[in-house]
């Protein structure tokens, strides 16, 4: 039987019904709900400790006008974490190793950010294609340096958060076939294998976490540009 090892990132589907759909709903039935008590159990207390600590540094940089994205913004990444460490489980689809979810995400609000500095500041935000102080022959040349990195900026979000989460899916899954294969020939080197592969589940972890704070991060000081 051939083993393909992308077979882990295609699309579940029922019936011919992709089930993207309910991967993408289910971290919202994890979450714990609000409560008007006045003391809240200790989920609650810890959830509403991250994202002030969290809200607060991302939005510490950017002006009161942009503060309306805070909201936006850690719903956003706690959105991404649990998508990301659900799919660290045995038997389940991680909906972000999709590059047309990830891109889904990334154009719409790169592109909200845009059209606020163009609306509210057009002239600072077209100021960002033309630097202070270039000499006049390199004029033509940084403006369109500068609009092709400005439109490769949701190309680079979508394709980060894929290519980390994607990479990391199939160290575990051929480290894991490794450790497997190796156990009845040599149970050593299966067993140092396998420490390997806790450590790199660790890892993981922490990738999925940071991934999710990187978008949501430079989504925040693409917004600062054009606040």
């Amino acid at each position: 039987m051939a083993l393909n090892f992308f077979d882990q990132f295609a699309s579940p589907s029922l019936l011919g019904i992709p089930l993207i759909a309910l991967a993408l709903t289910l971290p919202w039935l994890l979450y714990p709900a609000a409560t008007n008590r006045w003391l809240s159990n200790r989920m609650l207390t810890l959830q509403g400790w991250f994202m002030s600590r969290f809200t607060q540094q991302l939005l510490l940089p950017i002006n009161l006008g942009g503060h309306k994205w805070a909201a936006l913004f850690t719903s956003l990444m706690l959105f991404l974490i649990t998508l990301n460490m659900l799919g660290l489980l045995p038997y389940t689809f991680t909906p972000t190793t999709q590059l047309s979810l990830n891109m889904g995400l990334a154009v719409p609000l790169w592109l909200a950010t845009v059209i606020i500095g163009m609306r509210n500041q057009p002239t600072h935000a077209l100021g960002h294609l033309l630097p202070e102080g270039t000499p006049t022959l390199l004029i033509p040349v940084l403006i369109i340096i500068e609009t092709i990195s400005l439109f490769i900026r949701p190309l680079a979000l979508g394709v980060r958060l894929t290519a980390n989460l994607t990479a990391g899916h199939l160290l575990i899954q051929l480290i894991a076939t490794a450790a497997f294969v190796l156990l009845p020939l040599m149970p050593t080197v299966a067993i140092l294998t396998t420490t390997l592969l806790f450590l790199l589940t660790l890892l993981e972890v922490a990738v999925a976490m940071i991934q999710a704070y990187v978008f949501v991060l430079l989504l925040s000081l693409y917004l600062q540009e054009n606040v």
